[in-house]
């Protein structure tokens, strides 16, 4: 299940990157499509991950920040598609994929990297 989790994670963040890339290039329809994709992502997100979760608080925290990973995505996604500065919202998604990262390869589920 764990390897399932890492890589629905993974090709979501792929794809945010595809969805950013084709929105500022001007290719609505194309971003349209991959955000609709991205958002099955989430829920397999969310499905493998609550099957992860366990009672130990860190791990919580971790689905909790990770919840605000995909909070983030959308925020930067909604921004540029309102053609509005998306300083924050990058910001926002940066330091909780950083502390998501860090939660996720430091306990005991994950890869023993720290």
């Amino acid at each position: 299940m764990v390897h399932a989790h890492i890589t629905a994670w993974l090709l979501a963040i792929i794809l945010f990157f595809v969805a950013v890339s084709l929105q500022k290039s001007g290719n609505e329809k194309g971003a349209k499509i991959v955000k609709m994709i991205l958002r099955v992502f989430y829920i397999l997100i969310f499905l493998t991950g609550g099957m992860l979760v366990t009672m130990w608080s860190m791990h919580l925290l971790k689905a909790a920040v990770g919840i605000w990973v995909i909070g983030g995505m959308e925020m930067v996604l909604a921004k540029l598609s309102k053609q509005e500065k998306a300083t924050g919202a990058w910001t926002q998604f940066v330091i909780a994929l950083v502390v998501v990262l860090y939660l996720g390869l430091s306990l005991p589920i994950g890869f023993d990297f720290f």
